[in-house]
């Protein structure tokens, strides 16, 4: 496993990955923080298209990833990670919701516990998951970030315009 270091307005991430690609972020504080493994090494090349688009998100610019993905999960949280992608920009649904959409409406407890475990937050967008009368539920960067994420999402969910083509004649 490789890892590196990014800033962002949220505080510091650690980016680590793999060949197949990003492996998890981590928030330097909060409930979740994260470390590198004694045996990972330090990569400051590691995974550029991820630093950049993450710059991109966080200055506006951009509203969905696309970049390698390789979380270390079980098949049911494969299942509530998926869901959580398809969570529009600038948008939040409930913990039953996200049940739901993840193909067990009953299990409300256990997507909520899968989503507090994603391993890949932001670009797996878990922060978008508020409680079922709307109120701030736990977020692995604390919820101060997740405050931040709803808020600049909220902020920048217009459209973002597309260039327009000149019209050679």
């Amino acid at each position: 496993m490789r890892y590196t270091y990014m800033d962002s307005p949220v505080g510091e991430l650690m980016l680590a990955g793999d060949y197949d690609g990003l492996c998890w972020i981590g928030f330097a504080g909060g409930p979740m923080a994260r470390r590198a493994g004694a045996e990972w090494v330090r990569d400051p090349a590691l995974l550029p298209v991820v630093r950049e688009q993450l710059d991109a998100y966080f200055s506006g610019q951009l509203q969905q990833f696309d970049v390698p993905l390789a979380p270390r999960t079980t098949p049911f949280q494969r299942r509530v990670l998926d869901a959580l992608c398809k969570v529009p920009y600038g948008t939040t649904i409930s913990y039953s919701e996200l049940a739901r959409r993840a193909g067990n409406p009953r299990a409300a407890r256990a997507v909520g516990m899968a989503n507090a475990r994603n391993p890949i937050p932001v670009i797996i967008p878990c922060h978008r998951v508020i409680g079922a009368g709307g109120e701030l539920t736990g977020f692995g960067g604390g919820l101060e970030r997740k405050r931040w994420l709803l808020a600049h999402e909220q902020a920048h969910s217009a459209p973002l315009a597309r260039p327009q083509l000149a019209v050679a004649g």
